[in-house]
């Protein structure tokens, strides 16, 4: 395609992604512009999903902390956070029939949910949304930021939009429109876990430096609607062991009952797992049938389904949060509190936080520098607090397994009150992981019923995914030959399995070399960023496809 000539739009602050960071980070510099009398203070957000909470996935237990902040009357404000926790569940699963239920005193204390509320993330990121446009923040939904702009000195001077109506080939289709390149003084990248920009942010500027490696894992999630008589409005469950103790894999599961008579059900899988026949998706589907959760789903109608990745390395593993031109915030740096099981609270608080020393910085005639000043505001926080209480607890997890390592949290969170002295490492990458398959032990998943248990296709239906037909793929092989020539024999080529909407498939081909193709199927993709994380040869990149791409999440 040859140079295209692009519009360019000028602000003061250009916030990537339009969830709870970012949105957060947007509302605070615009009250601070308000209350300054800056009329003319202009702020955008750029969100890739088709609105505003579209691709927002979250079980999700919300702690108001930074909210309170952010919105002190947000109880009066129609704001969709209304119920209340009201009990604790946790379970310990030993095996497909068992299920232990652990007393409250040895429960980790962050696991406790007094005073927090059962939400739709989704619902709260739209509503925060309509109180950013009421105070004319200007919000650009189905758009994608595509390609970080730099000035002369190597500064981020912004971003550019993704161009629309590109075919496969690369090539514009008589529906073309150019991207648009959008400046700031600062750029607030809040793009969420696995940030495709933020990645490259962490790479060119050395963020990472002296940090022990990030650590994920991939949520699964399930919007169900059940019997009245077995709904109870405010009960939280959480638990671990079965199924993922079969494969020796580690994570957790929750069970939220929500309102309307609608049940939150999900499975997080950390993505530092060893076996390549692991499949997420079925192992999440395998849960269903355990006697502890049958009863409750069994008779309801599933409503919704998705995934996404999520960051655990907690505080070991959050980057330098600031560079020249711009900062992350958010799970774009890795701002969830593992150890609570929560990244609203933290989210919101870092975006409140930048933007407050961004302000400041442009207050004080400054553009294109370091905002240094975030990174110790972050430091002098609440925010620190929260994940220095939990700074050992994904490396004892990952390194000490759900036994020993929930032992050594009990006895730093609930003995010790979070000030243990041993600091935990994890210097590992999750990619790295992965046993040979054929040392592996292969789980016997049961086919789905379409009941209770379902496969991947008609989950992805109900997630309401769609992309734009005849546009390239946003799932880039670094080189081609991997996933036939190394990662199948080594592996099983597990992108089969990892991807929890069935984007990768393993063909056989008499015409190919091989005997076998790899194929994509992005149109199915839920943006979840697994693959990008997992693969184990590193050779997927995801970026992103024409805006507006990907799920659409009701009341997620």
């Amino acid at each position: 395609m040859q140079e295209i000539q692009r519009e360019s739009m000028e602000f003061d602050v250009v916030v990537v992604g339009g969830g709870v960071s970012g949105l957060s980070c947007a509302i605070r510099l615009k009250q601070l512009a308000i209350d300054a009398g800056l009329d003319e203070f202009m702020v955008c957000v750029v969100e890739k999903g088709s609105e505003f909470g579209a691709h927002i996935l979250s079980g999700a237990v919300m702690e108001t902390r930074a909210l309170d902040e952010l919105f002190p009357d947000w109880q009066n404000m129609n704001a969709p956070i209304t119920v209340k926790a009201t009990e604790d569940r946790v379970y310990m699963l030993p095996n497909a029939k068992k299920a232990i239920k652990l007393p409250s005193s040895i429960v980790p204390a962050s696991m406790h949910n007094e005073g927090n509320y059962i939400v739709s993330l989704g619902n709260v990121v739209r509503w925060l949304a309509e109180q950013a446009e009421s105070m004319e923040i200007m919000l650009f939904p189905n758009f994608t930021a595509s390609e970080i702009l730099y000035n002369a000195d190597g500064s981020v001077r912004g971003i550019q939009t993704g161009d629309m109506g590109v075919n496969a080939k690369g090539e514009p289709k008589p529906s073309f429109e150019a991207g648009y390149e959008l400046v700031a003084k600062y750029t607030v990248f809040a793009e969420g876990c696995r940030g495709h920009l933020g990645k490259r942010l962490i790479s060119r500027f050395h963020l990472d430096k002296d940090k022990d490696p990030q650590h994920y894992g991939i949520g699964l999630k399930e919007l169900w609607e059940i019997d009245a008589d077995k709904h109870e409005e405010g009960v939280i469950l959480h638990g671990s062991g079965y199924p993922l103790n079969d494969t020796g894999a580690t994570g957790g599961w929750w069970l939220y009952f929500a309102e309307n008579n609608q049940v939150s059900f999900g499975l997080v899988v950390d993505l530092s797992y060893s076996n390549p026949h692991l499949s997420p998706f079925d192992e999440l589907q395998r849960l269903k049938l355990h006697p502890l959760i049958r009863p409750i789903l069994e008779g309801g109608k599933r409503l919704s389904y998705g995934a996404r990745a999520l960051v655990k390395g907690g505080l070991n593993s959050l980057p330098k949060l600031t560079f020249a031109g711009g900062v992350l915030v958010g799970d774009d740096a890795g701002f969830l509190n593992p150890a609570k099981i929560k990244g609203t609270h933290t989210s919101m608080k870092s975006g409140m936080l930048a933007g407050e020393a961004i302000f400041k910085a442009i207050q004080d005639g400054r553009q294109h520098d370091e905002v240094s000043e975030y990174q110790t505001n972050f430091e002098n926080s609440w925010l620190f607090d929260d994940a220095k209480s939990a700074q050992s607890f994904s490396p004892a997890m990952h390194r000490m397994g759900t036994w020993m390592g929930g032992a050594f949290i009990f006895v730093e969170q609930n003995l010790l009150s979070g000030k243990m002295p041993l600091i935990i490492h994890d210097n590992s990458y999750d990619f790295a992981q992965l046993d040979k398959a054929d040392h592996a032990y292969k789980p016997d998943y049961p086919k789905p019923d379409g009941k209770l248990t379902f496969d991947k296709l008609s989950s992805v239906f109900i997630s309401n995914t769609n992309h734009a037909e005849d546009q390239p793929c946003h799932l880039k092989l670094t080189d081609p030959t991997v996933p036939i020539t190394k990662n199948l024999p080594l592996y099983g080529e597990p992108a089969r399995l990892y991807c929890p909407a069935g984007v990768y498939e393993v063909v056989a081909d008499e015409n190919d070399p091989n005997g076998a193709r790899f194929v994509i199927n992005s149109q199915n993709c839920v943006h979840c960023k697994t693959c990008d994380i997992k693969d184990p040869a590193q050779n997927i990149t995801w970026v992103t496809p024409e805006g507006g791409g990907g799920p659409n999440y009701p009341n997620m």
